[in-house]
């Protein structure tokens, strides 16, 4: 029993650490690109969405300017923040993490799409 407990948490912290330690920036640009009719990174303008430039570590609905929907506003109440694991499930499925978002975009499905949006992402925080 305690070899299968071992294995299970190794297994489980090696799957923690590595959820995030892929992912490849430019990758991630090309992938962008499918957010980049409604959002920009590079820039802090808003589009039809808010600007994720510097997206990683902000709370969440507080880009100025950006008119947030009720539904967004009221999941950032607490103080979130997007951190990579929430931009990682928000990416899986906006709509289902955040029930009323304006967003219409569906989501991406590959894990691999995310990691690298989110690696590309964090190098624009200081455009």
């Amino acid at each position: 029993m305690s070899l299968r407990f071992v294995s299970l948490s190794l297994f489980l912290c090696l799957g923690a650490g590595l959820a995030h330690a892929a992912g490849d920036a430019e990758a991630g640009a090309q992938v962008f690109k499918k957010c980049g009719v409604c959002h920009t990174a590079s820039e802090p303008v808003n589009r039809v969405g808010p600007s994720l430039m510097g997206v990683i570590g902000r709370p969440v609905a507080t880009f100025a300017g950006y008119s947030y929907s009720s539904a967004m506003k009221a999941f950032g109440e607490d103080g979130k923040v997007w951190s990579e694991d929430e931009l990682s499930e928000y990416l899986l499925s906006p709509k289902a993490m955040v029930p009323g978002t304006k967003m219409t975009f569906p989501g991406l499905k590959k894990p691999q799409d995310i990691e690298n949006v989110i690696a590309y992402l964090k190098t624009t925080a200081t455009k």
